[in-house]
């Protein structure tokens, strides 16, 4: 296989990093961040997922079924959606300049809309809190609440993600916040 190298350093560009992201001085609650990918939900993407992950429900694999509960198609796994709009986030949220953003978890998931094959969803996060933490220090603790939407506007899912996230200086001391 040839790489064609036109546009890149293929020297300087395999093995390296590329970093990204963020620090905690930048979360100030309150800050949105949009995120620049959007996503079209496939069914393909959806029967994948579900075979993947084990998630046999007939709702997401027969669509006689799924019309029999109403819904006009077979709907996209809500996991799936949570799992795209999480990703589209990742770049601004996750990567923290290569010092990374260590996933602590996600509370408060709240699926809004069912979501079909074919809706293309992008998605934004705003940061709730942050808090230093004392025990670790260099380190703090950010939450956001990231959002979907489909190409009509219309909110699809919603949830709250936090993460350890690196500190610029291991000095930094917030305004905001509780401390920990």
């Amino acid at each position: 296989m040839i790489l064609n190298t036109k546009y890149f350093d293929l020297e300087e560009t395999v093995g390296k990093s590329i970093s990204n992201g963020y620090l905690f001085e930048d979360f100030e609650p309150g800050r949105v961040f949009r995120h620049h990918w959007g996503r079209t939900l496939l069914a393909s993407d959806n029967m994948i997922f579900c075979s993947d992950t084990m998630q046999y429900n007939p709702l997401y694999f027969n669509v006689e079924y799924a019309r029999s509960l109403g819904y006009r198609d077979i709907p996209i796994h809500p996991l799936f959606v949570m799992n795209v709009a999480g990703g589209m986030s990742v770049e601004d949220m996750s990567e923290g300049q290569g010092k990374g953003g260590i996933f602590l978890g996600v509370d408060n998931v709240r699926i809004i809309k069912t979501s079909y094959p074919g809706d293309t969803i992008t998605s934004s996060s705003e940061i709730l809190e942050r808090y230093l933490k004392t025990d670790q220090p260099g380190w703090g603790v950010v939450t956001w609440r990231t959002r979907a939407v489909n190409q009509r506007g219309e909110t699809v899912i919603e949830f709250d993600k936090s993460n350890l996230v690196a500190c610029e200086d291991a000095s930094t001391e917030v305004k905001t916040g509780v401390q920990s």
